[in-house]
């Protein structure tokens, strides 16, 4: 995610932006924002009146809105993992804090305060048009893209996005987006460690550890670090690439999440084709894809959060600063116990020995 931000003065127009994209034209859109040291919302409203329209982010007319069009590509994505999901927008839970999607394909949680910045975007294509619905925080990094597909009903896009565009298309007025600070870990205080301990036992739903960590303010791996062998343990960093090809090849579902600042999209069912492409790591399924850089894993964990039946099982990779890349749960019905092909599969995952990674991360 994007945490400097080049000065007005040098920050490239407009015109400037184009000129590039139309000079670099296979370069990914983040990849080009990042060479010329600019958000990619900044670099999409470029092209406002080149094929680029300003789009107001208002969830209670977005979301019915793509019910309406059918089948779309829903794509959410942090510095390292991309998540795509090919089907319908079905259910709609509106809040405040915290918005719902539920869908057989589609399932999000998503967070409003952090939808800023949004554009409907028709890129031409050969003969066709790629149409997109974008949408990014107060950073300028993307929260949430919706593609167009071959089967969407084009009427039902245009009226939403007539319902969403807003009045002010004046071009070369770039999105006023603001410097991101660095993820930092929320190191334990002193003594904490039996309080955690407690707490973690006692918990009833894995829903409560969220909280949990925010009333001890300590961050998800120092958590890890001091839980006990019987709630987490340190993985290899080829856990995650191993746990994709088993899954695959033993028919094992999974549930897969990936998360930004403003929403969180989750795979949930069996998977069939992982395949390796330089450092990316992908599954290409019909209505699932997921590209994960193995190369920015920096430590992988193994968790066990007690529920209401039992406990589940998670697989969470991070970064070298401690922040989440991907996470992997079985899949599981409210009020039954974990699969037991799943809790076999996480809990034979190569192990690092603890002391050793411990001593390795002070």
């Amino acid at each position: 995610m994007r945490t400097d931000q080049t000065t007005a003065e040098a920050r490239p127009s407009a015109f400037e932006v184009r000129q590039a994209r139309e000079e670099n034209p296979k370069m990914r859109e983040r990849d080009l924002a990042l060479s010329l040291g600019i958000s990619e919302a900044e670099l999409v409203g470029s092209f406002v009146g080149f094929g680029a329209r300003r789009i107001a982010p208002r969830f209670d007319d977005l979301f019915p809105g793509l019910k309406e069009v059918g089948e779309v590509m829903a794509l959410t994505r942090n510095e390292s993992a991309v998540h795509e999901k090919i089907g319908p927008f079905e259910k709609f839970v509106p809040g405040k804090r915290a918005a719902l999607m539920l869908g057989e394909k589609i399932d999000l949680r998503m967070f409003p305060s952090n939808w800023v910045h949004g554009f409907a975007v028709e890129k031409p294509d050969g003969k066709d048009v790629r149409r997109s619905l974008q949408f990014f925080d107060a950073h300028g990094d993307a929260v949430q893209k919706i593609h167009a597909r071959p089967a969407t009903d084009l009427e039902a896009w245009k009226r939403l996005v007539d319902r969403l565009v807003l009045e002010d298309q004046t071009p070369g007025r770039l999105p006023e987006v603001s410097v991101a600070e660095s993820f930092s870990r929320k190191r334990p205080i002193e003594g904490v460690e039996d309080a955690l301990r407690s707490r973690w036992e006692a918990m009833t739903d894995p829903h409560q550890f969220h909280g949990m960590l925010k009333d001890l303010d300590i961050d998800r791996v120092s958590a890890f670090e001091l839980a006990g062998e019987s709630w987490a343990w340190p993985l290899d960093a080829g856990a995650v690439p191993a746990l994709l090809r088993i899954a695959a090849s033993e028919g094992i579902p999974i549930m897969c999440f990936v998360a930004n600042r403003g929403c969180i999209q989750i795979h949930s069912g069996e998977i069939a084709t992982v395949m390796d492409k330089g450092p990316w790591i992908n599954v290409m399924d019909p209505t699932f894809h997921l590209h994960l850089r193995t190369d920015h894993i920096h430590e992988v964990w193994a968790v066990r959060k007690p529920a209401d039946v039992g406990h589940v099982t998670s697989i969470e990779a991070y970064n070298s600063a401690g922040e989440q890349i991907i996470q992997f749960f079985g899949v599981r019905g409210e009020g039954n116990a974990e699969r037991s092909d799943w809790r076999g599969l996480a809990e034979n995952l190569p192990r690092l020995d603890r002391a050793v990674h411990l001593g390795a991360a002070e």
